[in-house]
């Protein structure tokens, strides 16, 4: 039988992140030589090891929890040690925390037995300098030999990256076996009710990383909330410590800052991920929006290369410091790969939305030069064949076979369960293009810029065409397919994607509200979240990466959609499910998780590879947060509309610290849904003041 090589599962260990660092243990605390496990910096593993005995034994684990944004604790025990008895009496108490600097472990040891406690405690290290994509296809690395530059000292290099670990009160054994295995050692003896905080650290020199530390602390603000359902303010907390994690920096331009996508496997910058990220991000401000639009801007495609999937005017998918090679799969995606097909337009409607929340005209002008350069790729390169519609095929042979956000090559199926074949015009890619479209002739209108009417007029056909080919007819009426197919023929699954419609001014009144009624059934709705696929296709498996697992974001994206076009039952739906897997979860959302029923187990059956943190499942905590508040503003027309989703059966929401131009506003929304909106800015007004 062959071997197979199987992505490692990490549902079950425990991270800390300060990007582009991240670090990967067991609930011991233990980092061991397997699976996913270990300290990542940019793509590379740069420690496969870091595994603490006493007395060559392992403490007994009892308990971990984060400590904030960049830390965990773990508590262990070493029960032969000390008093006898039923009570332990020797607690270990061990803090990984990582910064700007790298990882710094302390180790306290401490003793409330009667009598003097003696020990040796002992933390074997071992690296191996893995890529992050070989780390991802489960195949292993030998450990490297290390060198000791200078006592108290022990480092490995390779291919311009230099680890170092400094533990200067440790012995360090490098003799033998242990030239892969290094080991710290520390005799420790400890009198009745003494501790004892042992310490090591690891730094890392990088010189071909392609992502940066960010500068400085996060400038977007950190709202204060009280609401009725309290699990709002839990989510709320946890996910804004693991977005200060996920920051990172252009090398290029360091005051740039932008979302990475997510630990361990896109601890980078990704086009879709951290658009979409930042967009969720504009009720607490517009720097994150600004940052991540200069930085994409820069790279900008401008040439056409097969290879890399660029194209003048094309917004980047993602970017390493070496090719990302899956062998299994065929995939070989080039350092800096354009296999995206929408976040070109959603880099535009950044840009508009960042606008409409208060960025400043001085910062939009100088991106309006690329806003035409992506209406040029809209225009003359999305429609590949001609037909009117946005689509995708991966000509290189070896780049992504999807290229939406369901990005597997099995996430495009039709009904009875078969696979749809390129070129793909996803449904939601329309929606995204149509409001890219109305969303860019705003701006060149405000910007006095020309072609406004020719794309809002552009924008008119695709709604006419979409019309014309996605219509079908399915097991609760009409919906639209997920694509068209290479024949034009409708992908009749009832998916996700249709949500993300709501809201892009693609869809009628009539179209908008049959599409909410097909997410509020049971079949799309019934788990803890929205599912990828309804439950009577085929295709549809709980577990599958995007044919029924639920995913965060896109469940957030939905119910924003649902709430803003007036459809609040659902809206409410989704809102609960996410609430009740962030519960579930300790109130950090993976991912993605399972689409079991809310009956299978009573809670969310992890998805066991989900990235977590995650930028975009940590960023709809936030697009909780604005539709329960239910604050959209338009600064540049001087108006702020309130619609808030809190109320009878959300609860009472109070917040402060939102965003709205150049100042931060507080919203209180009764049990009754009636909404006060106070210190908003002088040149803004409630468009629809809400009534008592």
């Amino acid at each position: 039988m062959t071997a197979r090589h199987l992505q490692p599962l990490l549902h079950d260990l425990v991270g800390v992140a300060f990007a582009p660092t991240s670090a990967l243990g067991d609930p011991a605390g233990q980092i061991r030589s397997r699976g996913v496990q270990g300290v990542f910096h940019a793509d590379t593993r740069v420690l496969s090891r870091a595994e603490l005995l006493v007395d060559d034994q392992e403490p007994e684990t009892i308990g971990h929890a984060p400590v904030d944004a960049h830390a965990a604790r773990f508590v262990g025990l070493a029960r032969w040690l000390g008093d006898p008895g039923a009570d332990p009496t020797v607690r270990l108490d061990r803090t990984r925390r990582l910064d700007r600097h790298g990882l710094t472990e302390e180790i306290q040891v401490v003793s409330t037995a009667a009598e003097p406690v003696t020990a040796t405690v002992t933390v074997d290290l071992g690296c191996d300098l893995a890529p992050i994509e070989q780390v991802k296809t489960g195949f292993t690395s030998p450990p490297l030999p290390a060198r000791t530059p200078e006592p108290g000292r022990v480092s490995w290099a390779a291919g311009g990256t230099t680890v170092t670990v400094t533990a200067a009160d440790a012995a360090l054994d490098l003799a033998g076996d242990r030239s892969t295995a290094p080991r710290l050692t520390w005799p420790v003896t400890l009198g009745p009710r003494q501790s004892v905080t042992l310490r090591w650290r690891l730094a890392v020199t990088d010189t071909s990383a392609v992502v940066a530390y960010p500068p400085a602390e996060p400038t977007w603000a950190r709202p204060q909330v009280q609401a009725d359902d309290r699990r709002l303010g839990r989510l709320l907390h946890r996910a804004l410590d693991d977005l200060h994690a996920l920051r990172l920096a252009d090398p290029q331009a360091p005051g740039d800052v932008f979302l990475a996508a997510g630990v361990p496997w896109f601890l980078t910058l990704f086009g879709r991920d951290s658009l979409w990220a930042a967009r969720m991000l504009l009720p607490l401000g517009t720097d994150l929006a600004a940052g991540t639009l200069r930085v994409l801007a820069r790279r900008q495609g401008r040439h056409t290369d097969p290879a890399t999937g660029e194209q003048p005017g094309k917004i980047l998918h993602e970017l390493r410091r070496g090719e990302f090679s899956l062998p299994a799969n065929g995939l070989r995606l080039p350092p800096a790969y354009y296999g995206t097909v929408d976040a070109t337009m959603l880099w535009v409607n950044l840009l508009h939305d960042a606008w409409r929340w208060g960025l400043h005209a001085e910062q939009v002008e100088p991106l309006l030069p690329h806003l035409e350069a992506a209406l040029g790729w809209l225009g003359e390169h999305a429609d590949a064949d001609g037909d009117g519609l946005v689509e995708y095929l991966d000509t290189s042979g070896h780049g992504l076979s999807n290229q939406g956000w369901k990005d597997s090559g099995d996430a495009v199926r039709f009904r009875d369960g078969s696979l749809a074949g390129g070129p793909i015009a996803l449904a939601e890619v329309q929606g995204y293009a149509y409001e890219a479209a109305v969303n860019a002739a705003a701006l060149l209108d405000a910007f006095d810029r020309p072609d406004g009417d020719r794309w809002r007029e552009w924008a008119g056909r695709l709604a006419a065409r979409f019309r014309a080919a996605y219509w079908v007819d399915g097991p609760y009426g009409p919906q639209p397919a997920l694509a068209l197919d290479r024949d034009k023929r409708p992908v009749d699954s009832l998916t996700s994607n249709i949500g993300h419609l709501l809201g892009t001014g693609l869809l009628d009144d009539d179209e908008q509200a049959q599409v909410a009624r097909l997410l509020g059934t049971d079949t799309m709705s019934g788990a803890y979240g929205l599912r990828t696929m309804s439950t009577l296709d085929a295709g549809f498996s709980p577990l599958s990466y995007h044919c029924g697992s639920v995913w965060t974001h896109d469940t957030a994206i939905v119910l924003t959609g649902l709430a803003r076009a007036g459809f609040p039952e659902p809206a409410l739906r989704l809102t609960d499910g996410l609430l009740a897997a962030a519960e579930a979860f300790d109130y950090q959302l993976p991912e993605l998780h399972g689409g079991d029923d809310r009956s299978t187990l009573g809670r969310p059956v992890p998805y066991p590879a989900a990235c977590r943190p995650q930028a975009w499942s940590a960023a709809a905590a936030v697009s909780l947060l604005h539709v329960a508040a239910g604050v959209y503003p338009d600064v540049p027309a001087g108006t702020v509309r309130v619609a808030p989703l809190a109320g009878p059966q959300l609860g009472a929401v109070s917040v402060t610290g939102l965003r709205v131009g150049d100042g931060e506003i507080a919203v209180d929304v009764d049990a009754s849904g009636h909404a006060t909106v106070t210190d908003l800015p002088g040149n803004l007004r409630l468009l629809t003041p809400t009534i008592p």
